[in-house]
């Protein structure tokens, strides 16, 4: 067998597995971006001593699949899939800043609050702060439910377009965590249009049961939807009185987390 044969089949001389120059290059973005972020397509191309044009197609494919991404100064850090790999969302800036629309909260209602962001068809949470009482949602940062069925995936689905939404979920079982089937994307899409008029998502029951959670976006200055603020309270502490207090509440803090994060990129990604 030649040498060149034995190459194309995965193999050099010795018959161990040949080394991908652009997987090693991959891991060397990530590693570089977890120690030292954000950098600029130059600096990682003078930190790697990489060509710059293989940094720019690492560096595409790595935000295509939600591993990095890109602010509006062209900086790469690390996106949602990469910090779900280690603790690094406790020190992103819109962690830091939901903390301090978090304690307004708590110290209104007395509530769990969470922000969400979308990682293909989940809702993940990326940060959480519990309610002192005893009853309440068992749930953890990096904790999943499916965008279709969840608040928080709903009002980040919101802002997608009717198309982009079939395209993730037709021809699926849309079964919800409690049992609940929708009527396929039909109705998915009849949810997400009354969650525009509203600006805010509701569910109850649908991702645990006694469970009522409310969700509204925190959005960029360009108008992209960056996560979901999200309140999730036992149905029997949810009367008419305390639901309507609790949305114009979580409507009001999801603006000025907004305007506190408003410079950031889009952590959501989407499954190839």
């Amino acid at each position: 067998m030649s040498a060149t044969t034995a190459a194309k089949r995965g193999k050099v001389g010795n018959g161990k597995p040949a080394t991908s120059a652009g997987v090693k290059g991959t891991l060397a973005v990530l590693d570089l971006l977890a120690t030292r972020s954000p950098l600029s397509l130059a600096e990682l191309s003078r930190e790697l001593g990489i060509a710059k044009s293989t940094v720019h197609r690492i560096c595409a494919v790595l935000v295509e699949r939600g591993w990095a991404v890109r602010d509006h100064d062209g900086r790469f850090d690390l996106g949602i899939r990469a910090l779900r790999l280690g603790s690094s969302s406790s020190e992103l800036p819109i962690v830091i800043a939901f903390r301090t629309v978090a304690a307004e909260f708590l110290t209104r209602h007395d509530e769990t609050i969470a922000l969400a962001v979308l990682d293909g068809v989940e809702s993940i949470y990326v940060a959480l702060e519990e309610t002192s009482q005893p009853v309440r949602l068992a749930t953890h940062v990096g904790s999943t439910t499916p965008a279709f069925a969840s608040a928080s995936g709903r009002v980040v689905l919101a802002s997608h377009s009717e198309e982009a939404v079939a395209a993730m979920f037709g021809g699926k079982l849309l079964l919800t965590p409690t049992g609940r089937r929708l009527n396929g994307v039909a109705e998915l899409q009849s949810i997400l249009a009354e969650v525009r008029e509203r600006g805010y998502a509701e569910n109850v029951e649908e991702t645990a049961e006694g469970l009522y959670a409310v969700s509204v976006p925190v959005v960029s200055d360009d108008r992209v939807t960056l996560a979901a603020l999200t309140a999730v309270v036992p149905t029997s502490r949810v009367s008419p009185e305390r639901q309507e207090a609790i949305v114009a509440d979580l409507v009001a803090l999801g603006a000025k987390l907004s305007e506190l994060v408003g410079w950031l990129p889009s952590f959501s990604s989407r499954r190839p």
